[in-house]
C-alpha cells in the first residue's frame, strides 16, 4: 500500500486504498459519503424485523466522507484572494523543498504547476478545501469537488505536493 504524505508538513493525506487517478499535474482521489458510528459497535445478534426497520440513521451515525475521515482532514476556508496568496507562497516553497535547480526541471516546474492553479481559479467557487492533520497553514491544501452527477465527491491535489511512502 502506498500512502501519499504531504511534502512540506509531512501529513498523510490519502492512499492507494482509494481510486486514484493522474489528470494532467494533479492526482485525483476518488471519495464517498460513508455512514460512520461513534462509540463501541456492540451487536448482540438481534434483527428488526422488516415493519420496524428504520430509514432513518441510528443514533450516533454521522455521515462522513470516508479520505476527509480516514486521514483526519481538517476543513478550512479560502476567498479567491487569499488563496492566491497563498498558492504563490505554497509554490515558492514547494520548489525549494523539492531542491529543484536545473533550469529545465524549474522550467517545466512552473509551467505545470501554472496550467494546474488557473484551472484551479477558473472554478474557484466549486472547491472545498481541507488541509491535513496537523493544520499547518504551510502544507499542501487537497481541493473537494463534486462529479458531473453533483453527488460524486473527489479530492485533487498537486502530484508535487505530495511523495509516497510504502506500507
Amino acid at each position: 500500500m502506498l500512502i501519499y504524505k504531504d511534502l512540506i508538513s509531512d501529513d498523510e493525506l490519502f492512499s492507494d486504498g482509494f481510486e486514484v487517478k493522474e489528470v494532467g499535474g494533479c492526482y485525483e482521489i476518488d471519495c464517498a459519503m460513508v455512514p460512520v458510528k461513534e462509540g463501541a459497535d456492540v451487536d448482540i445478534g438481534a434483527n428488526a424485523s422488516a415493519e420496524e426497520a428504520a430509514e432513518d440513521l441510528e443514533d450516533g451515525v454521522t455521515i462522513v466522507n470516508n479520505v476527509v475521515y480516514s486521514f483526519r482532514l481538517n476543513s478550512t476556508n479560502f476567498d479567491k484572494k487569499g488563496y492566491t496568496a497563498y498558492i504563490k507562497g505554497y509554490l515558492k516553497a514547494l520548489k525549494a523543498k523539492k531542491g529543484l535547480t536545473d533550469a529545465a526541471e524549474i522550467k517545466a516546474y512552473e509551467a505545470e504547476m501554472t496550467t494546474e492553479v488557473k484551472k484551479v481559479l477558473a472554478n474557484f467557487k466549486d472547491y472545498e478545501f481541507y488541509i491535513g492533520e496537523s493544520m499547518d497553514p504551510e502544507g499542501a491544501v487537497m481541493l473537494l469537488n463534486y462529479r458531473e452527477d453533483g453527488t460524486t465527491p473527489y479530492f485533487t491535489v498537486f502530484k508535487h505536493a505530495v511523495k509516497t511512502m510504502k506500507v
